[in-house]
This record gives structure tokens, C-alpha cells and sequence, in this order.
């Protein structure tokens, strides 16, 4: 019993901790999402050359986090004309390059963490173009579309296909206008539904892991006491942790807290934070829209990708002398105590107050019952509210 309240402390502390980073990631996501619009870009990405694959990543890194929704609106990109491959880099940024990943690996990891996914992100991406055309042929590609054809229901389709971005007018006019402020406080909102359940399991996991399972124990199982060893172990492990613990999106950062003091080695948390396309659900989910022989593939190129631009991001921060020396993860304090984190989640929960007014003023909970709808129904209804 002693444990079980020492992992629910731990949870809630840690909680308590990233609060403000999530709702500072969100609004920047919602501001992001609000300005680009995401209409045409299935015909940006007509082939698996150097400019889509750009386009890919950009775009993808300007949406959402939520893996479900990127996986949805990959195959909603490749269903309307978009290349394969380049869906599939949309899909790798969407969850690795975006703002409110970077904010919470700085708040829990430093610096450094938050660096290397964006070093780490497009050398993944780069080596996922390079197998995926070596290994895809074209009649496996016409399989697959006809799979996505048959649009079967995943998860979070409905969430994928809202384009609730403002056309017209600068930046600054398109997120100051009226029109920009609700459709920032539907994105936030829609974005805290989408996710507070993966941030939730991953809270409770690491709080779990904290309390029960012994330092010792990980830094056995992360060959700790072989440097050596552990930085070609780690990247090869790490991704094989996030499948097990089902854990996606920013929710699989506690956790990559967790093992980073437990003792694992850099690459290996960058390996276990790059896995979040490649748990068990999502694996089904891409049985479902492109095939089972499509999946496997998907699941062999994702972890090889991941495992080997950890490994190499891991080498090139160890020649900049960027690697912490120390593992000293702010995962939770003693208590929760009148500091900075404090302020800060006091001034971020009265904003989201604010939103919280302009989403439920402006149609926001008829929104959200709309995200697990067929994409044709969701968008259709989406435009209505806007």
C-alpha cells in the first residue's frame, strides 16, 4: 500500500509539474494549426522526392501530435492522390517535430533532449524515405491503396479531417480575428481530448515504475555497467519498451524520464520517444487502413528508422559534448511547492479558462462528439460550426 500511494504521489506530482508546459505546447499547436491550413496538401505531395518530402515535414510538424489523428490523416492524404512515402514522413513529423513534444523534453529532460528530436526527427524521416523506396514495390503500393480505399474505421479519423484553419489575412490578422480565436480554443480543447488519456497511462506508468521497480534493475536491464554496450543496446530497446507499454504521443515523455534516471542510454530515450507510431493499437490500425503485409512492412522500416537515428544522434552529440552527465530528470519533486511551476500553472489555467468560454460559446462540445465520425461526416459538420 505504501508503494501504491508512492506511485500515485509520484503520478500526481509529476502531473502537477508539466501542467504548464502542456497547456503553453497546446495553444502554440492551436495557434500553428489555426494559421496553416491543411486543404491542399495532399496535392503537395504528388511524389517521394526531395521537395515532398520536405512539404511532408514541414506540414507535419504544424499539426497535431496525437498519433491516432496522424495515422488517420496519412491515409486521408494518400486516399486523395498524395504519395505513400510522403504521407508517411507527414506522419513521422506530426509526432515528433511538434511544439508541445519540445516543451515538455525541456521542461523533464533539458535541453539537450529537446535538440536531438529535432536533430533526431528529420535523420529518421530521411531513412524511412531511403527503405521505404528500396523495399516498396509498385504493386504493393496499389494493394495498399486498395485497402485505404475500403476506409475502414481506426481511431481518430473525424479529429484528422477538421480543418478548422482561418484562409485569409496575415498571420498575425488570421489569430487575432474572431474567427481565429475560436478556432484556436476548438483546437486546444480538441487536442486535450485527444490526448489526456495517453498522458494520463503515461503519468501513471511512470509513477508505477518509480516506486516499484529498483534503479538497479534498470541499469541492469540498460547494461548501465557497460558504456559501451548500453549506447548500441539502448536505441535497439527503446522502442521495444514503447510497443509494451502502449503509451503514444506526449504522453510517452514521463516515462522516457523515468528510464533516462533508471539508466538508459541517451540514444535509447530518443529510440523509446521516436516509438510512439509503432505500439501495439497503431500496428492494428495500419492492418486496417493499408494491409497486413503493408503493416509489417511499416513496423520493420519504423524501427529500424528509430533505432538507428538514435544511434546516430547519440554519436554526434557525444562529439559536441552534449550528453547530460548527469541523470537527474526532474520527474517529481518531494511536494508540491509555491515556486515558478506554480505561478506558471495558475497563469496557463486561467487562460485555458478563457478558451474554456470561447469553446463552449462558439459549438466546441459538438465538435468534439464528431471526432470519431467517418471523415466525410466530420468535416462537413466542422464547417458548419465555423
Amino acid at each position: 500500500m505504501h508503494h501504491v500511494l508512492m506511485a500515485l504521489q509520484m503520478a500526481g506530482t509529476m502531473a502537477w509539474e508539466i501542467l504548464w508546459a502542456l497547456c503553453l505546447g497546446f495553444l502554440l499547436s492551436s495557434i500553428i494549426e489555426t494559421a496553416v491550413s491543411k486543404e491542399s496538401v495532399s496535392k503537395l505531395l504528388p511524389d517521394a522526392g526531395a521537395k515532398s518530402i520536405t512539404t511532408a515535414t514541414v506540414m507535419g510538424a504544424a499539426s497535431s501530435s496525437c498519433s491516432y489523428a496522424a495515422a488517420a490523416l496519412a491515409r486521408s492524404l494518400f486516399r486523395k492522390g498524395a504519395d505513400f512515402i510522403a504521407s508517411m514522413a507527414f506522419m513521422f513529423a506530426s509526432t515528433n517535430l511538434v511544439v508541445e513534444l519540445s516543451v515538455l523534453l525541456f521542461v523533464l529532460l533539458g535541453w539537450q533532449f529537446m535538440a536531438a528530436e529535432f536533430v533526431g526527427g528529420p535523420i529518421m524521416i530521411v531513412l524511412m524515405v531511403i527503405m521505404l523506396r528500396a523495399i516498396v514495390r509498385p504493386r504493393v503500393m496499389e494493394a495498399a491503396r486498395r485497402q485505404a480505399e475500403r476506409n475502414l474505421a481506426g481511431k481518430m479519423e473525424g479529429h484528422a479531417a477538421m480543418d478548422m484553419s482561418v484562409k485569409q489575412g496575415s498571420f498575425w490578422q488570421k489569430v487575432t480575428s474572431r474567427e481565429g480565436s475560436t478556432a484556436i480554443s476548438h483546437y486546444y480543447y480538441m487536442n486535450w481530448y485527444s490526448l489526456w488519456g495517453d498522458i494520463a497511462l503515461g503519468l501513471i506508468l511512470s509513477g508505477i515504475m518509480a516506486a516499484f521497480v529498483p534503479r538497479s534493475f534498470w541499469q541492469g536491464f540498460f547494461l548501465a555497467g557497460h558504456p559501451l554496450l548500453a549506447k548500441l543496446w539502448g536505441p535497439f530497446i527503446g522502442p521495444l519498451v514503447a510497443v509494451v507499454t502502449f503509451v503514444c504521443s506526449v504522453g510517452n515523455v514521463p516515462m522516457a524520464a523515468v528510464l533516462w534516471n533508471g539508466g538508459i542510454s541517451f540514444g535509447g530515450v530518443l529510440a523509446f520517444l521516436f516509438a510512439d507510431l509503432i505500439i501495439v493499437p497503431l500496428l492494428n490500425i495500419y492492418r486496417k487502413y493499408y494491409g497486413g503485409r503493408v503493416a509489417a512492412i511499416l513496423f520493420i522500416v519504423f524501427y529500424a528508422a528509430m533505432a538507428l537515428s538514435a544511434l546516430a544522434v547519440e554519436g554526434i552529440f557525444t562529439a559536441l559534448h552534449w550528453i547530460p552527465q548527469h541523470r537527474s530528470a526532474q520527474i517529481m519533486e518531494e511536494s508540491i511547492r509555491w515556486n515558478y511551476t506554480s505561478v506558471l500553472n495558475i497563469i496557463f489555467l486561467a487562460v485555458s479558462a478563457f478558451m474554456l468560454v470561447c469553446f463552449l460559446r462558439t459549438g466546441g462540445p459538438g465538435m468534439l462528439k464528431e471526432m470519431d465520425e467517418s471523415p466525410t461526416e466530420a468535416a462537413g459538420h466542422c464547417c458548419h460550426h465555423h
